[in-house]
């Protein structure tokens, strides 16, 4: 009997570089509070959202993956033809074919690389880099592109008050590569299906030929609160014993940019110390969904260059229910 060759393996993976791209305009508070009946003041306290970047009608979703990709591929010393696949986490593409990624691709001059886009919410940016790390680890790839790309503003009802003041739009993107040690530890994910309705459109595309208002995003905030900071701590207590580090060891915690007191609560039933810097990009970029945790990365080693090198645990949740966590040692 022929045998097969088997694929050559590495002993890890790592992420080599990071980049970044925000919408064009600064929307404050105040630019968004008249249709919710609302104010700064709420607006603040319940989230911690000062102002969030979204971008202009005539900033397309590939736009700003195109950035974030070119900065990510630059800072990694690579070419982009060298990149063997294309992995991109969105909720917010037009079409349901081609793939924003095969497109992306082309316009970075990667062909012909394997792309794929994927649709796992919040939790994308992670679960691309759980398969670009098996990918590298199992040799069939040697650099794998990840893109988190979110344009929510697209997807928004001025007039709710559950998510509309949350979301912002943006894209990070980052370069997988092979490492001697590593660089990415097993990661953590899984799904609840279950509460599906927890956060949703409002309703399917089909119903547009029948003149049915544009679907946008809705969510039950109290028990996506509930839920993010009771299990989602458990997910990331069980990266960390995947990973074989306790909080002390970390020189960072990357959440995904959910709402600043899911974020704080988190820090707390982890018991982080307070040498471990915690990501609060939300602050004046909003919610991006699968953009946020390599936006949050990208902003603070811009802000704490002294974190390259270190361990970062992040973790995304949402719309799925979905979660993804890992440890990554930051570029």
């Amino acid at each position: 009997m022929t045998t097969l060759t088997a694929a050559v393996s590495r002993p890890g993976s790592r992420i080599l570089a990071l980049g970044a791209a925000r919408g064009d305009l600064d929307v404050p508070n105040d630019d968004l509070v008249g249709p919710i009946d609302s104010s700064d003041e709420w607006i603040r306290q319940r989230t911690g959202i000062i102002s969030r970047k979204r971008a202009s009608p005539s900033v397309t979703l590939l736009d700003l993956c195109i950035a974030a990709s070119e900065e990510a591929i630059a800072k990694s010393g690579i070419q982009a033809s060298q990149i063997d696949a294309v992995i991109l986490s969105t909720i917010s593409h037009h079409v349901a074919t081609p793939s924003l990624s095969s497109l992306l691709a082309e316009r970075l001059g990667a062909n012909p690389a394997a792309a794929y886009d994927i649709s796992a919410a919040c939790a994308g940016y992670a679960y691309a880099i759980a398969q670009a790390d098996a990918l590298v680890r199992s040799g069939t790839a040697d650099h794998v592109l990840v893109i988190g790309a979110e344009k929510l503003s697209e997807v928004v009802d001025p007039t709710d008050r559950s998510i509309s003041f949350l979301l912002g739009d943006g894209a990070g993107a980052a370069v997988v590569g092979p490492s001697d040690t590593p660089g990415i530890s097993k990661s953590v994910w899984g799904s609840d299906g279950s509460k599906w309705d927890t956060i949703r459109m409002t309703t399917p595309y089909t119903d547009l030929v029948d003149g049915a208002a544009w679907p946008t995003l809705r969510q039950d905030g109290q028990t996506v609160f509930r839920w993010a900071v009771w299990e989602m701590a458990k997910v990331a207590k069980r990266a960390l014993d995947e990973a074989g580090v306790q909080p002390e060891d970390l020189a960072a915690f990357i959440p995904h940019q959910a709402n600043m007191r899911i974020i704080d609560e988190f820090a707390k039933q982890l018991k982080l110390p307070d040498t471990v810097a915690i990501a609060r990009d939300i602050e004046t970029t909003g919610n991006t969904s699968a953009a946020s945790i390599p936006l949050a990365t990208h902003r603070l080693l811009e802000e704490h260059p002294e974190l390259s090198g270190g361990l970062a645990l992040q973790i995304g949740f949402g719309a799925g229910l979905v979660y993804g966590a890992q440890v990554v040692v930051l570029p």
